[in-house]
Protein backbone atom coordinates (compact mmCIF):
# COMPACT_ATOMS: atom_id res chain seq x y z
CA UNK A 1 0.00 0.00 0.00
CA UNK A 2 1.66 3.56 -1.69
CA UNK A 3 2.07 5.99 1.93
CA UNK A 4 -0.21 8.97 1.76
CA UNK A 5 0.68 12.57 0.89
CA UNK A 6 0.99 14.71 3.91
CA UNK A 7 -1.75 17.44 3.13
CA UNK A 8 -0.57 21.31 3.97
CA UNK A 9 -3.32 23.24 5.29
CA UNK A 10 -4.87 25.98 2.71
CA UNK A 11 -2.68 24.01 -0.27
CA UNK A 12 -4.74 22.27 -2.66
CA UNK A 13 -3.96 20.67 -6.28
CA UNK A 14 -6.60 21.32 -8.71
CA UNK A 15 -4.58 19.21 -11.21
CA UNK A 16 -1.84 17.16 -11.78
CA UNK A 17 1.23 19.81 -10.63
CA UNK A 18 -0.49 22.82 -10.39
CA UNK A 19 -1.17 23.71 -6.81
CA UNK A 20 -3.35 26.65 -5.23
CA UNK A 21 -4.11 28.08 -1.87
CA UNK A 22 -7.18 29.24 -0.15
CA UNK A 23 -6.89 31.25 2.70
CA UNK A 24 -8.93 34.21 4.44
CA UNK A 25 -7.65 37.73 4.14
CA UNK A 26 -7.78 40.77 6.47
CA UNK A 27 -11.33 41.60 5.83
CA UNK A 28 -12.46 37.66 6.48
CA UNK A 29 -13.15 37.33 2.71
CA UNK A 30 -12.12 34.11 1.15
CA UNK A 31 -9.51 33.98 -1.24
CA UNK A 32 -7.77 31.82 -3.64
CA UNK A 33 -4.53 32.62 -5.53
CA UNK A 34 -2.73 29.93 -8.18
CA UNK A 35 0.73 28.98 -6.94
CA UNK A 36 2.24 26.76 -9.18
CA UNK A 37 4.57 23.80 -7.56
CA UNK A 38 3.35 22.84 -4.04
CA UNK A 39 6.62 24.58 -2.59
CA UNK A 40 5.55 27.51 -3.80
CA UNK A 41 1.98 27.50 -2.61
CA UNK A 42 3.30 26.49 0.98
CA UNK A 43 5.58 29.68 0.61
CA UNK A 44 2.69 32.05 -0.73
CA UNK A 45 0.22 30.26 1.82
CA UNK A 46 2.27 31.08 4.84
CA UNK A 47 2.89 35.07 3.14
CA UNK A 48 -0.54 35.37 2.96
CA UNK A 49 -1.35 34.61 6.43
CA UNK A 50 0.95 36.69 7.63
CA UNK A 51 -0.72 39.92 5.76
CA UNK A 52 -3.93 38.94 7.09
CA UNK A 53 -2.87 38.33 10.60
CA UNK A 54 -1.30 42.55 10.24
CA UNK A 55 -4.09 43.26 8.79
CA UNK A 56 -2.63 44.27 5.30
CA UNK A 57 -5.31 44.47 2.75
CA UNK A 58 -4.91 42.89 -0.91
CA UNK A 59 -6.34 44.19 -4.29
CA UNK A 60 -9.59 42.79 -5.53
CA UNK A 61 -8.27 41.69 -8.52
CA UNK A 62 -5.46 39.67 -7.05
CA UNK A 63 -4.94 36.98 -9.89
CA UNK A 64 -1.33 36.80 -9.75
CA UNK A 65 0.80 33.92 -9.31
CA UNK A 66 4.14 32.84 -8.03
CA UNK A 67 6.29 32.55 -11.21
CA UNK A 68 8.68 29.97 -10.68
CA UNK A 69 12.55 31.09 -11.47
CA UNK A 70 12.86 28.23 -13.90
CA UNK A 71 10.47 30.16 -16.24
CA UNK A 72 12.25 33.13 -15.99
CA UNK A 73 15.27 30.95 -17.57
CA UNK A 74 13.36 29.57 -19.87
CA UNK A 75 12.11 32.86 -21.46
CA UNK A 76 15.89 34.10 -21.02
CA UNK A 77 17.23 31.68 -23.10
CA UNK A 78 14.79 31.48 -25.40
CA UNK A 79 15.43 35.09 -25.72
CA UNK A 80 19.51 35.01 -25.72
CA UNK A 81 19.41 32.48 -28.55
CA UNK A 82 17.50 34.61 -30.57
CA UNK A 83 19.32 37.97 -30.08
CA UNK A 84 22.69 37.37 -28.61
CA UNK A 85 25.68 36.77 -30.99
CA UNK A 86 28.33 34.69 -28.30
CA UNK A 87 24.48 32.88 -26.38
CA UNK A 88 26.00 29.34 -26.29
CA UNK A 89 28.20 30.52 -23.04
CA UNK A 90 25.35 32.21 -21.85
CA UNK A 91 22.72 29.42 -22.25
CA UNK A 92 25.29 27.17 -19.87
CA UNK A 93 25.30 30.04 -17.26
CA UNK A 94 21.79 30.14 -17.81
CA UNK A 95 21.22 26.16 -16.96
CA UNK A 96 23.48 26.26 -14.20
CA UNK A 97 21.19 28.95 -12.40
CA UNK A 98 17.96 27.24 -13.52
CA UNK A 99 19.79 24.20 -11.80
CA UNK A 100 20.09 25.84 -8.39
CA UNK A 101 17.06 28.17 -7.96
CA UNK A 102 14.72 26.34 -10.79
CA UNK A 103 11.74 25.41 -7.86
CA UNK A 104 11.79 28.48 -6.54
CA UNK A 105 9.53 31.50 -6.55
CA UNK A 106 11.86 33.74 -8.73
CA UNK A 107 10.99 36.86 -6.49
CA UNK A 108 11.25 35.31 -3.34
CA UNK A 109 14.95 34.12 -3.53
CA UNK A 110 17.02 35.68 -0.49
CA UNK A 111 20.31 37.92 -1.25
CA UNK A 112 21.47 35.41 1.36
CA UNK A 113 20.84 32.71 -1.13
CA UNK A 114 22.51 34.25 -3.78
CA UNK A 115 25.64 35.16 -2.36
CA UNK A 116 25.98 31.51 -0.44
CA UNK A 117 25.43 30.26 -3.66
CA UNK A 118 28.02 32.19 -5.79
CA UNK A 119 30.23 32.64 -3.00
CA UNK A 120 30.81 28.21 -2.96
CA UNK A 121 31.49 27.72 -6.31
CA UNK A 122 35.29 28.81 -6.19
CA UNK A 123 34.89 30.86 -8.95
CA UNK A 124 37.49 33.47 -10.47
CA UNK A 125 36.35 37.37 -10.24
CA UNK A 126 35.47 37.56 -13.88
CA UNK A 127 33.41 34.32 -13.56
CA UNK A 128 31.36 35.92 -10.99
CA UNK A 129 30.65 39.15 -12.81
CA UNK A 130 29.85 37.04 -15.88
CA UNK A 131 27.34 35.16 -14.03
CA UNK A 132 25.74 37.83 -12.23
CA UNK A 133 25.31 39.80 -15.58
CA UNK A 134 23.48 36.82 -16.87
CA UNK A 135 21.32 36.45 -13.37
CA UNK A 136 20.70 40.18 -13.76
CA UNK A 137 19.46 39.73 -17.53
CA UNK A 138 17.45 37.06 -16.30
CA UNK A 139 14.83 39.17 -14.06
CA UNK A 140 15.70 42.20 -16.45
CA UNK A 141 13.52 40.56 -19.15
CA UNK A 142 11.41 38.49 -16.25
CA UNK A 143 10.46 42.61 -15.97
CA UNK A 144 9.71 43.63 -19.10
CA UNK A 145 7.50 40.77 -19.76
CA UNK A 146 5.47 41.45 -16.64
CA UNK A 147 5.97 38.61 -14.80
CA UNK A 148 8.21 39.83 -12.02
CA UNK A 149 8.47 42.92 -10.46
CA UNK A 150 11.94 43.48 -8.59
CA UNK A 151 15.17 41.65 -8.87
CA UNK A 152 15.83 40.18 -5.53
CA UNK A 153 19.68 40.05 -6.72
CA UNK A 154 20.26 43.51 -7.05
CA UNK A 155 22.12 43.83 -4.23
CA UNK A 156 24.80 41.20 -5.17
CA UNK A 157 28.05 42.86 -5.81
CA UNK A 158 30.50 43.12 -8.96
CA UNK A 159 33.98 41.54 -8.05
CA UNK A 160 36.78 43.76 -8.74
CA UNK A 161 38.76 41.88 -11.36
CA UNK A 162 42.75 43.08 -12.65
CA UNK A 163 43.34 43.89 -16.33
CA UNK A 164 45.76 44.35 -16.01
CA UNK A 165 47.57 40.90 -17.42
CA UNK A 166 49.19 40.96 -20.87
CA UNK A 167 50.96 37.66 -22.19
CA UNK A 168 52.83 38.12 -25.22
CA UNK A 169 55.32 36.31 -27.67
CA UNK A 170 58.54 35.64 -26.79
CA UNK A 171 58.05 37.59 -22.97
CA UNK A 172 59.06 33.98 -21.67
CA UNK A 173 61.84 31.31 -22.39
CA UNK A 174 60.35 28.37 -23.53
CA UNK A 175 59.60 24.91 -21.60
CA UNK A 176 62.60 22.66 -22.65
CA UNK A 177 62.10 20.18 -25.35
CA UNK A 178 63.20 16.74 -26.80
CA UNK A 179 61.45 17.45 -30.42
CA UNK A 180 64.17 17.62 -32.42
CA UNK A 181 63.37 19.94 -34.90
CA UNK A 182 62.58 22.69 -32.51
CA UNK A 183 66.08 22.47 -30.70
CA UNK A 184 67.50 25.08 -32.63
CA UNK A 185 64.83 27.55 -31.71
CA UNK A 186 65.12 29.56 -28.25
CA UNK A 187 62.39 32.15 -28.77
CA UNK A 188 58.73 31.45 -27.90
CA UNK A 189 57.39 33.04 -31.36
CA UNK A 190 60.01 30.68 -33.07
CA UNK A 191 59.06 27.55 -31.75
CA UNK A 192 55.29 28.18 -31.96
CA UNK A 193 55.99 28.85 -35.75
CA UNK A 194 57.95 25.79 -36.44
CA UNK A 195 55.41 23.55 -34.55
CA UNK A 196 52.47 25.36 -36.97
CA UNK A 197 54.53 24.81 -40.15
CA UNK A 198 55.98 21.08 -39.37
CA UNK A 199 52.01 19.51 -37.73
CA UNK A 200 49.27 22.31 -38.69
CA UNK A 201 50.52 23.75 -41.85
CA UNK A 202 47.02 24.58 -43.18
CA UNK A 203 46.86 27.41 -40.34
CA UNK A 204 50.20 29.25 -40.91
CA UNK A 205 48.20 31.84 -42.92
CA UNK A 206 45.51 31.83 -39.92
CA UNK A 207 48.00 32.45 -37.14
CA UNK A 208 50.16 35.41 -39.59
CA UNK A 209 46.60 37.04 -39.80
CA UNK A 210 46.04 36.88 -36.21
CA UNK A 211 49.41 38.08 -34.79
CA UNK A 212 49.44 41.24 -37.57
CA UNK A 213 46.11 42.14 -37.41
CA UNK A 214 45.41 41.68 -33.63
CA UNK A 215 41.21 41.19 -34.01
CA UNK A 216 39.59 38.92 -31.49
CA UNK A 217 38.90 35.64 -32.10
CA UNK A 218 35.36 35.78 -33.26
CA UNK A 219 35.91 38.55 -35.59
CA UNK A 220 38.64 36.66 -36.93
CA UNK A 221 36.92 33.73 -37.48
CA UNK A 222 33.03 34.42 -37.90
CA UNK A 223 32.31 37.98 -38.68
CA UNK A 224 35.09 38.91 -41.22
CA UNK A 225 34.50 37.18 -45.26
CA UNK A 226 36.27 38.42 -48.37
CA UNK A 227 33.71 41.09 -48.68
CA UNK A 228 35.59 42.52 -45.95
CA UNK A 229 39.01 42.06 -47.36
CA UNK A 230 40.47 44.57 -49.58
CA UNK A 231 43.91 43.53 -51.07
CA UNK A 232 43.75 46.32 -53.68
CA UNK A 233 43.91 48.95 -50.75
CA UNK A 234 45.31 47.16 -48.21
CA UNK A 235 42.46 47.43 -45.99
CA UNK A 236 40.51 44.74 -43.62
CA UNK A 237 37.28 46.20 -42.25
CA UNK A 238 35.71 44.40 -39.11
CA UNK A 239 32.01 44.94 -39.54
CA UNK A 240 31.05 44.40 -35.31
CA UNK A 241 33.28 44.73 -32.57
CA UNK A 242 32.88 43.81 -29.39
CA UNK A 243 31.70 46.93 -28.56
CA UNK A 244 28.97 46.70 -31.10
CA UNK A 245 30.92 49.33 -33.78
CA UNK A 246 32.79 48.55 -36.55
CA UNK A 247 36.59 49.39 -37.72
CA UNK A 248 39.61 49.46 -40.06
CA UNK A 249 42.98 47.47 -40.11
CA UNK A 250 45.72 49.00 -42.80
CA UNK A 251 46.73 45.53 -43.54
CA UNK A 252 51.20 44.63 -43.95
CA UNK A 253 53.00 42.90 -45.66
CA UNK A 254 52.42 39.82 -43.68
CA UNK A 255 48.86 40.22 -43.37
CA UNK A 256 48.07 40.93 -47.04
CA UNK A 257 50.42 37.77 -47.87
CA UNK A 258 48.30 35.83 -45.53
CA UNK A 259 45.14 36.67 -47.05
CA UNK A 260 46.72 36.31 -50.62
CA UNK A 261 47.50 32.54 -49.94
CA UNK A 262 44.76 31.99 -48.62
CA UNK A 263 42.74 33.45 -51.57
CA UNK A 264 45.03 31.40 -53.80
CA UNK A 265 44.21 28.44 -52.05
CA UNK A 266 40.47 28.56 -52.67
CA UNK A 267 40.74 29.67 -56.32
CA UNK A 268 42.38 26.49 -57.09
CA UNK A 269 39.53 24.65 -55.26
CA UNK A 270 36.80 26.35 -56.93
CA UNK A 271 35.48 27.12 -53.06
CA UNK A 272 35.79 30.55 -53.20
CA UNK A 273 32.18 33.59 -53.29
CA UNK A 274 32.73 37.02 -52.89
CA UNK A 275 31.16 36.64 -49.65
CA UNK A 276 32.42 33.43 -48.12
CA UNK A 277 34.24 32.73 -45.17
CA UNK A 278 37.48 32.62 -45.05
CA UNK A 279 38.81 30.42 -42.53
CA UNK A 280 37.63 26.68 -43.31
CA UNK A 281 37.91 23.33 -42.30
CA UNK A 282 39.09 20.68 -44.40
CA UNK A 283 35.38 19.95 -45.29
CA UNK A 284 34.83 23.39 -46.54
CA UNK A 285 32.73 25.00 -43.72
CA UNK A 286 33.62 27.92 -42.09
CA UNK A 287 35.88 27.62 -38.56
CA UNK A 288 34.36 29.10 -35.06
CA UNK A 289 37.81 29.02 -33.42
CA UNK A 290 41.45 28.07 -33.75
CA UNK A 291 40.89 25.99 -30.65
CA UNK A 292 41.28 22.46 -32.15
CA UNK A 293 44.63 22.96 -33.79
CA UNK A 294 45.78 26.01 -31.36
CA UNK A 295 46.45 24.60 -28.00
CA UNK A 296 47.96 21.41 -29.01
CA UNK A 297 50.33 23.60 -30.21
CA UNK A 298 50.97 25.58 -27.99
CA UNK A 299 51.92 22.71 -25.55
CA UNK A 300 53.97 20.92 -28.01
CA UNK A 301 56.11 24.34 -28.53
CA UNK A 302 56.25 24.52 -24.56
CA UNK A 303 54.60 27.74 -24.18
CA UNK A 304 53.32 28.60 -20.73
CA UNK A 305 49.70 30.36 -19.63
CA UNK A 306 49.41 31.10 -23.71
CA UNK A 307 45.67 31.61 -25.67
CA UNK A 308 45.03 32.51 -29.08
CA UNK A 309 44.07 36.38 -27.44
CA UNK A 310 47.69 36.59 -26.19
CA UNK A 311 48.28 36.81 -29.99
CA UNK A 312 46.45 40.38 -30.08
CA UNK A 313 48.57 41.03 -26.86
CA UNK A 314 51.33 40.54 -29.13
CA UNK A 315 50.03 42.82 -31.85
CA UNK A 316 49.27 45.35 -29.23
CA UNK A 317 52.09 45.00 -27.37
CA UNK A 318 54.65 45.20 -30.41
CA UNK A 319 52.83 48.22 -31.99
CA UNK A 320 53.39 49.98 -28.16
CA UNK A 321 57.03 48.87 -27.96
CA UNK A 322 57.33 50.37 -31.78
CA UNK A 323 56.79 53.93 -30.60
CA UNK A 324 52.95 54.03 -32.03
CA UNK A 325 50.86 56.35 -30.07
CA UNK A 326 48.15 54.78 -27.71
CA UNK A 327 45.26 56.40 -29.99
CA UNK A 328 46.41 54.58 -32.84
CA UNK A 329 46.83 51.79 -30.85
CA UNK A 330 43.47 52.27 -29.25
CA UNK A 331 41.89 52.28 -32.66
CA UNK A 332 43.39 49.05 -34.17
CA UNK A 333 42.13 47.24 -31.16
CA UNK A 334 38.66 48.38 -31.45
CA UNK A 335 38.83 49.76 -27.51
CA UNK A 336 36.18 52.00 -27.24
CA UNK A 337 37.84 53.60 -23.67
CA UNK A 338 41.43 54.12 -23.71
CA UNK A 339 41.55 52.53 -20.32
CA UNK A 340 42.01 48.68 -21.64
CA UNK A 341 44.79 50.18 -24.10
CA UNK A 342 46.60 52.02 -21.52
CA UNK A 343 47.88 48.30 -20.03
CA UNK A 344 50.20 48.08 -22.49
CA UNK A 345 52.33 51.59 -21.78
CA UNK A 346 53.94 49.76 -19.30
CA UNK A 347 56.26 48.40 -22.22
CA UNK A 348 57.44 51.56 -23.60
CA UNK A 349 59.37 52.57 -20.41
CA UNK A 350 62.04 54.74 -22.57
CA UNK A 351 59.21 57.36 -22.86
CA UNK A 352 58.63 57.57 -19.08
CA UNK A 353 62.42 58.20 -18.70
CA UNK A 354 62.72 60.52 -21.55
CA UNK A 355 59.76 62.59 -19.49
CA UNK A 356 61.71 62.64 -16.24
CA UNK A 357 65.20 63.26 -17.65
CA UNK A 358 63.25 66.72 -18.61
CA UNK A 359 63.52 67.37 -15.09
CA UNK A 360 67.11 67.77 -15.22
CA UNK A 361 67.12 71.41 -16.86
CA UNK A 362 65.62 72.22 -13.66
CA UNK A 363 67.95 70.58 -11.02
CA UNK A 364 70.85 72.03 -12.94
Amino acid sequence: MAPSKKKQRGVFERKPNEFWIRYADASGRIRREKAGTKGMAITLYTKRKTEALQGRKLPETLRKRLVPFSELCDDAEKYTIANNEGFKNDVIRIKQLRAEFGQRAAESIPIEAIRTYFGNQGWKGGTVNRMRTVLFSIYRLGIENGKVSLNPAKLLKRKKVSDDRVRFLNQFEPLPTKIKYLKAHKTEEARLRSVIEHEFPEYVESFDIALNTGMRSKEQFTRIDWSCVDLVRRDLRVPQSKNGTGRHIPLNGAAMAAFEAIREKQVENGAIRADGPIFVGRDGKRLQSARHWFLRAVKKAGLIDFTWHSLRHTFASRLVMADVNIRTVADLLGHRALTMTMRYTHLAPEHKQVAVDRLNRYNS
